[in-house]
């Protein structure tokens, strides 16, 4: 079975997708990867980073395993609904949010990182600002 690799400065963080919860996310994440992209900061949402994707066309994806409030480490497809298309990385303390309000993003994977490097991430993000990143499907 397939899994998901998040890539930050050649770091590899490897994720499981949840497609039992979420089978179209995990379908849509599979269609647009390898995804060559940017993992910014969050600016509302707490102790998490993102990757913008809202020029990329996804399907259109029904709420599926949708939270506001991820654990650290899970991984959220959010496809638009009132804001910009993202998928949001929570290393720490997250309530998932935009200028519009909260938002409930879609759980469809999850990273098996451990706490302390999604906390580094998270402050290196910060600290320097827009890193390099892949999204890319692992076997």
């Amino acid at each position: 079975m397939s899994g998901l690799e998040l890539v930050v400065d050649g770091e590899v963080f490897p994720a499981t997708f949840l497609p039992d919860d979420a089978p179209e996310s995990v379908a849509a994440v599979k269609d647009i990867a390898p995804l060559e992209t940017e993992l910014m900061h969050v600016r509302w949402s707490g102790h998490a980073t993102w990757i913008n994707i809202d020029d990329i066309d996804l399907p259109e994806i029904p709420r599926e395993n949708h939270t506001v409030y991820p654990s650290c480490g899970d991984l959220l497809l959010y496809p638009g609904y009132r804001n910009e298309q993202e998928i949001l990385v929570p290393c720490g303390p997250t309530c998932f949010k935009s200028p519009a309000g909260e938002l409930a993003g879609n759980h469809f994977a999850t990273l098996e990182a451990p706490r302390s490097a999604l906390a580094e991430l998270e402050e290196r993000t910060l600290r320097d600002g827009v890193l390099s990143a892949t999204l890319r499907i692992s076997e």
